[in-house]
């Protein structure tokens, strides 16, 4: 089977097309994205065909379970689609500055307006939708009175933690934080908030300290991979809440330890996200690896 190793940020995806095959896909996932045994990779993506946008895309993460949409990983499918000619025109045809492709996900269509630099995506902006606010749209188990849930109390090994709590797509769990993020065990908690009870389909955890109105240093747990070194739909969760809360602007760099992603929001419409993306490396999976 023939893939495509991509990154954003350094959140790392396996791409393939699966447009004409079929496979069990989440045993597949759990095999390749091994970093000792298989590829290496956050999560496993699929190219399939779309009846209500240009292509669809399939994320399974790490652990084999799937996820509804990943910021970064559109922007990894976008390059993917793009370069090999499978949307709009001829990649050999150089001139155009931009190229736009629309994705199906589970959470729905997303459009993603891809930079060219000669004939190759380098850099990609992605329409992550509209944030979510109410706590069966998360979902979230809680009884509340006040949307959005912006300061949410859940304690954790007797320590509580303040979350806003939305979805972009998919579940998020935003903490932010007024010291140094670099030495939070991260490992520990942020397993405890992706599977506290409260979170029926699990969540995403994010914590974030407030640089300046225009900067935001944070770090990402995902749901069924663990610590990434960027998460998109996560800057997003981090954005609209940082706005919401009144510590930044409207545009707002989201600092990540694999690199940085810019997100705009006009806490009205869709949010946007824009970001690097590259291809690492192509192969071949060998059949009857797992």
């Amino acid at each position: 089977m023939k893939f495509s190793k991509l990154q954003a940020t350094g959140n790392d995806f396996i791409l393939t097309d699966a447009r004409t095959t079929e496979r069990e896909w989440p045993k597949l996932a759990r095999a390749m994205c091994d970093r000792h045994f298989g590829v290496g990779a956050d999560g496993l993506i699929l190219l399939q065909n779309s009846s209500s946008a240009d292509l669809k895309m399939r994320l399974f993460n790490s652990d084999g379970s799937e996820a509804e949409v990943s910021g970064n990983g559109l922007r990894c499918f976008a390059k993917y689609a793009i370069d090999e000619g499978l949307v709009g025109k001829d990649p050999s045809q150089a001139g155009e500055s931009s190229r736009s492709v629309t994705i199906e996900t589970l959470s729905g269509v997303r459009k993603v307006k891809a930079y060219m630099l000669g004939n190759r995506v380098n850099r990609a902006e992605v329409n992550m939708g509209l944030p979510r606010f109410q706590p069966e749209e998360i979902p979230v188990k809680v009884n509340v009175d006040i949307i959005p849930m912006l300061k949410y109390p859940l304690v954790i090994d007797g320590k509580k933690l303040s979350l806003s709590l939305l979805s972009m797509g998919n579940p998020h769990a935003v903490s932010f934080s007024s010291g140094p993020i670099a030495d939070l065990s991260l490992a520990d908690i942020g397993q405890k908030v992706e599977r506290h009870p409260v979170f029926p389909r699990r969540t995403n955890f994010e914590v974030a300290r407030i640089v300046s109105r225009g900067r935001i240093e944070a770090r990402v747990w995902e749901r069924g991979v663990g610590e990434t070194l960027a998460c998109g739909s996560g800057a997003s969760a981090i954005a609209v809440a940082a706005q919401l809360l009144d510590y930044v602007d409207r545009k707002v760099d989201i600092i990540l330890p694999g690199g940085t992603l810019t997100v705009s929001w006009d806490r009205v419409g869709e949010v946007l996200l824009a970001g690097p993306v590259e291809e690492v490396f192509t192969g071949e999976w060998l059949e009857g690896r797992c």
